[in-house]
């Protein structure tokens, strides 16, 4: 099954379609901004939490096409969740930590 393109609804939360294999990133950025949250990411982080690899600018990767494993939501699943989790329960896992970083950072500016 894979994902499509998520479509923001307006309690800011996102649905997406099952005709493609993709996780509904909606580029925020704000994964890339917090790497020292989690241990598997802190060798990206440039001093200030956010990822070295970061453009801030453009919201982007510097590095996308190399990115490591672990910025990889698919290649993360195939690799140690696909036994865990369906592909379906691993996404909803990972909007809700997306979630929780938008929640987070809202908190900090607001």
């Amino acid at each position: 099954m894979k994902w499509a393109t998520p479509q923001a609804l307006g309690n800011g939360c996102h649905h997406w379609s099952s005709d493609m294999h993709v996780f509904p990133c909606t580029q925020c950025g704000l994964c890339c901004q917090n790497v020292h949250l989690a241990e598997e990411t802190h060798f990206l982080d440039r001093g200030d939490g956010t990822c070295r690899h970061y453009e801030a600018t453009s919201k982007e990767c510097s590095i996308y096409p190399e990115r490591p494993d672990i910025c990889r939501v698919d290649r993360q699943y195939s690799l140690h969740y696909n036994q865990q989790y369906s592909w379906d329960e691993f996404v909803i896992l990972n909007i809700q930590a997306c979630e929780l970083l938008q929640k987070i950072s809202s908190d900090a500016t607001g």
